[in-house]
């Protein structure tokens, strides 16, 4: 199967620049990276367009006018230009192991998306990292141990440490906790199938919540990725919560009704 990689930007080239050179790393090749920007400046096309010039991805830049953060319909849009019949969504400040794409392949099964984990850079190595302009992937895992020390890794075993697909990543039900946005997958007609990201969910926050859920509701399982396709996610500023509190709001709503609907039925 081919794999699309949707990576998601906005005005952060010095992390997309990393993002980008650890998915050349890839031991899978077989793959295309379609980057998701949510209204970057003209410096963001710049550097895509140079970038691709010299790299070895297949790359594709899908932008929309900046309008307020409006990440659920740029992946949508993504989505419809993916070639892939499997598609991973990626944040673009979180670097990815050389067998990042190819765990992702091993856990893919039909009618079942997968949500992987994350490992949290602290502000001073992120830092570090961007002002070098280089991903090193030998060299950062050669260090980890010693970030981790520092305080500058929230955890470092699952670089070192990959398990294999297991009964125990399964989910049985929907479950809020351990969904992360930033590092998920699924087959492209599942998502067309349910109508993709809810672009009625603006600002940050639980856009990715809403889209697990609605897959779960569709029929489609879910697998935990972790221990297998952890990413590194630079730090950055806090978002404005106010709209993840009312984003929280409305997919809570959404399972509510779907409880209580559960209830009619019985």
């Amino acid at each position: 199967m081919k794999i699309s990689v949707i990576v998601a930007t906005y005005n952060r080239i010095d992390a997309l620049s990393l993002v980008l050179q650890s998915l050349e790393t890839q031991s899978d090749p077989n793959f295309e990276v379609l980057i998701a920007d949510d209204g970057s400046r003209p410096d963001t096309t710049a550097f895509v367009n140079d970038f691709r010039q010299q790299s070895c991805l297949k790359l594709t830049h899908v932008w929309q006018e900046d309008a307020g953060f409006r990440l659920a319909r740029i992946r949508n849009l993504a989505t419809q230009q993916a070639s892939g019949e499997y598609l991973i969504y990626l944040d673009g400040d979180c670097m990815v192991q050389p067998g990042f794409v190819a765990a992702h392949r091993r856990l893919a099964q039909p009618h079942t998306m997968v949500t992987g984990s994350r490992i949290l850079l602290e502000q001073a190595l992120t830092q570090q990292l961007c002002a070098g302009g280089q991903w090193d992937w030998p060299a950062f895992r050669q260090q980890a141990l010693h970030y981790r020390w520092q305080g500058q890794m929230n955890k470092c075993l699952p670089l070192f440490v990959h398990l294999p697909d297991h009964p125990w990543r399964r989910y049985p039900k929907f479950v809020w906790r351990r969904i992360k946005g930033c590092n998920m997958a699924a087959w492209r007609e599942d998502v067309l199938r349910v109508g993709g990201f809810d672009e009625g969910l603006e600002g940050w926050g639980h856009e990715d919540a809403d889209f697990v859920f609605r897959l779960h509701e569709a029929g489609v399982g879910r697998k935990s990725g972790s221990w297998a396709t952890e990413v590194l996610h630079l730090w950055h500023k806090m978002a404005d919560k106010e709209s993840a509190e009312k984003n929280a709001a409305t997919v809570r709503a959404k399972i509510l009704a779907k409880q209580k609907r559960w209830g009619i039925n019985q």
